[in-house]
């Protein structure tokens, strides 16, 4: 798979993102090769160690990177193409196909059984099938997709894996929440997985490199902004919330969380994120812009720290 070179512009911000010569040289050798395959394993259906067995009995080699979660694998050897989307292990819902950094957003979020959880832009359903296995098929789960052809795959996905505690709708996000707030209904836990440029994701989408444009960035920003001012609207007191992109801009990242930090000014706080990867702190300044000092505690991952694609993760708490 070739990469196509960056443009101009975005190769020259990366370059700022990413000053030290020998840090940039690295991420730009590890966006031209392709992404490890790895797998969730779905605990809806099966655990981790008897998928193992059922794996390894097909000659599949398997690693277990995180101790803590067993159920994120990386599959080491080179399978025949479309074998792992083919095998009848995936089409049981046993596992779901899904890259690494995506996995983290509902890591950080922390599901737990019995709550009601918000995933606002929750197609294809990834993040929504491992959010019902957290929380073990119980509570309640909106997944919220606007584009109908989009519901019909996260339908497929949510069936596939077994998730039955999920209700899905089919409206504009900002829209949803306001009727949601209308009906006095309140989230526990809230997943804001927004529409992005898609800068991290040019290993695994060589097209990225070619879409790219400055403008998108700035639309998308608009467009963030609202999803997430509109989504803390939803989140009970006390209640957490996690914001994730899969891009490396600022103004899709930090400029957004900066921005309800200060519209939201002493209702929420930004939490400390743990995860089993290497996390770069968050921006506190870009292109004549300062944010909020609190967002070092927010997450970024770089392609060339974990062998993963790119991400961005905040997670933030409604204090009042």
């Amino acid at each position: 798979m070739k990469i196509p070179e960056l443009k101009p512009l975005l190769a020259e911000r990366m370059k700022e993102l990413l000053p030290d010569n020998e840090d940039f040289k690295k991420f730009l050798e590890t966006i031209k090769k392709e992404p490890a395959d790895s797998i969730r394993c779905n605990t809806l259906k099966i655990s981790p160690e008897k998928l193992l067995i059922r794996l390894k009995s097909k000659g599949w080699s398997i690693a277990q990177p995180f101790n803590d979660y067993p159920e994120v694998m990386i599959i080491k050897n080179n399978l025949e193409p479309g074998e792992i989307g083919r095998s009848l292990e995936h089409l049981l819902g046993y596992y779901y196909v899904q890259e690494i950094a995506s996995m983290l957003p509902v890591l950080v979020l922390e599901p737990k059984p019995n709550q009601i959880i918000l995933d606002l832009c929750a197609s294809p359903g990834s993040k929504t099938t491992q959010i019902a296995a957290k929380m073990q098929n119980t509570g309640t789960i909106i997944a919220n997709e606007i584009n109908l052809k989009r519901i019909i795959i996260l339908a497929s996905n949510m069936e596939r894996c077994g998730a039955m505690n999920s209700i899905i709708t089919k409206k504009e996000g900002a829209a949803l929440c306001n009727r949601l707030k209308k009906e006095g209904l309140e989230f526990d836990k809230v997943l804001v997985d927004v529409p992005c440029s898609g800068e991290g994701t040019l290993r695994s989408n060589p097209a990225t490199a070619l879409m790219w444009n400055i403008n998108t960035v700035k639309q998308m920003s608009k467009i963030q902004k609202n999803l997430l001012s509109s989504a803390i609207e939803v989140l009970k007191k006390g209640g957490e919330l996690v914001y994730s992109t899969c891009t490396h801009a600022p103004e899709e990242n930090e400029e957004v969380v900066d921005f309800v930090l200060e519209r939201f000014k002493g209702k929420m706080i930004l939490e400390t994120i743990k995860l089993p990867v290497k996390c770069r702190f968050g921006l506190t300044k870009w292109s004549g812009q300062e944010y909020d000092n609190k967002l070092t505690k927010s997450c970024r991952i770089y392609p060339q720290d974990n062998n993963t694609e790119g991400f961005f993760i905040a997670k933030l708490r409604r204090v009042r």
